[in-house]
């Protein structure tokens, strides 16, 4: 048929584009394409690239106590905080009641993230009228008295004019004419209208602004402030610019401190994956040979049709970004004998067709329509517990869990369509007979099987 060397092209093309999605041998520099090694488009998680793995555990206050609505609020704050620090692919996950998982892939300052997603960041303005609290200066939490830097404590009273939830944007800032980094801040709604008329009534005061109570800065009130203004406090760029995430991000709903803390180097992740990358290498060469050694050349083909696989499920997730683990690559490798199941049942199917003396062509298309309904069932209960851990699992689990999806999905077009159009292609091009060698017959039968084709 004239349309078997179309489909082939069309086969070459999908696995050239995959290549392409997955490996990216060529890049656009603008409209000129450049020629660069291929290396693997893919996001590694933690286990495969180091980083660092953080649990906080949320704790009671005053006055708060910790539930599991606060929980997951603090988990949106903190993940509004990552989101902001530019970290590719973190993971956060619940723990328990009270427990939050945080992992970094690749980041190169634990301490600062640390720091970072554990601050309260609750900033108030503060109406101290003709005082002006120094900076660092912190307010009890009973807000009756001051601690200022030296120790000492006086008596003032927290009068909290707005806070940080009634903000709408923050960003740090620098400014040419003193050469000092600040954070700019707008209010939005009643927050804007009662910061307002504040300053509008007590020009000549002081404005202390203070975050998780302790004071950032004290100006004077020179008149009306129209809902937003700036925080000053001789800030370095990395410090105004992690206030400024703190706003944004907001306050969160109870302290969290870190209970536990573990740092994976990067040359463990190597080991992994050089690990890893060899057992699957491992994996598909058996697979392979026993498909050739047992089924002649419908095996071999089959195996390059198991080779286009590889590339569509590495371009996959490449194109959606996902995050390669090790139990990942542990499903990657278990779909590999998934997605020969397929292929046997075909063969089989085949087998059973010759065997009755149909013609090649005939056997083909009645080998891949009878087994089509075995491959969808048994292919739809491994998606149904694949997808079952993918909905109750998380982390790791998910991660298999989303690998063998992606792989069982791709196995079934590699089995009905590749390698169907792989072996049309060459029963049509001269290689009938040693098609037909699957099914074992007598070479005078084969023969005239061949020719009825």
């Amino acid at each position: 048929m004239r349309s078997h060397p179309v489909r082939l092209l069309i086969v070459v093309i999908v696995a050239l584009i995959a290549f392409q999605v997955a490996f990216q041998p060529i890049r656009l520099n603008g409209w000129t394409p450049q020629v660069q090694p291929p290396s693997p488009r893919l996001r590694l998680g933690l286990d495969l690239q180091g980083g660092t793995r953080i649990v906080l555990e949320a704790q009671s206050r005053p006055g708060v106590e910790v539930t599991a609505d606060k929980v997951d609020a603090a988990m949106k704050v903190i993940e509004n905080r990552i989101d902001a620090l530019g970290v590719a692919e973190p993971v956060l996950q619940r723990q328990g009641d009270n427990r939050i998982l945080v992992e970094f892939p690749g980041l190169q300052d634990p301490q600062r993230a640390k720091e970072l997603i554990g601050r309260t960041a609750l900033l108030e303005f503060i109406d101290t009228g003709p005082q002006s609290p120094p900076r660092g200066a912190e307010f009890a939490t009973d807000g009756k008295t001051l601690k200022l830097p030296s120790g000492q404590s006086i008596p003032l009273a927290k009068k909290v004019i707005v806070t940080g939830a009634n903000l709408r944007e923050a960003s740090a800032q620098f400014a040419q004419d003193s050469l000092r980094w600040h954070v700019a801040f707008k209010f939005a709604g009643e927050g804007a209208k009662k910061f307002e008329q504040h300053t509008e009534k007590n020009v000549g005061s002081h404005l202390t602004i203070a975050l998780d109570n302790r004071v950032i800065s004290a100006p004077v009130i020179r008149s009306k402030i129209p809902g937003e203004g700036v925080i000053e406090g001789n800030f370095t760029a990395d410090e105004a610019r992690d206030l400024a995430i703190l706003l944004r991000g907001g306050a969160l709903p109870v302290p969290v401190v870190p209970v536990e803390e573990r740092t994976v180097g990067p040359s463990l992740g190597r080991d992994s994956i050089d690990t890893s990358i060899r057992a699957g290498w491992i994996a598909a060469a058996m697979v392979c040979l026993f498909m050739t050694a047992y089924y002649r050349l419908p095996g071999a083909l089959a195996g390059s049709a198991l080779s286009i696989y590889v590339l569509l499920v590495l371009a996959l997730f490449a194109a959606i970004g996902a995050t390669l683990t090790l139990p990942g690559i542990a499903g990657l490798i278990l779909s590999l004998g998934v997605a020969v199941d397929a292929n046997v049942i075909i063969f089989e199917k085949m087998k059973e067709e010759l065997r009755l003396g149909k013609s090649l062509r005939a056997s083909i298309d009645a080998g891949w329509r009878r087994a089509l309904s075995t491959i969808v069932d048994s292919n739809t209960t491994t998606l149904i517990g694949a997808v079952v851990l993918l909905w109750l699992g998380s982390g790791p689990i998910r991660g298999f869990a989303v690998t063998l999806v992606v792989g069982v999905l791709v196995s079934i077009f590699s089995a009905l369509v590749v390698t169907r159009w792989l072996s049309e292609f060459f029963a049509e091009s001269g290689f009938a007979k040693e098609i037909m060698a699957i099914a074992k017959l007598p070479a005078a039968r084969g023969q005239s099987a061949e020719a009825a084709s």
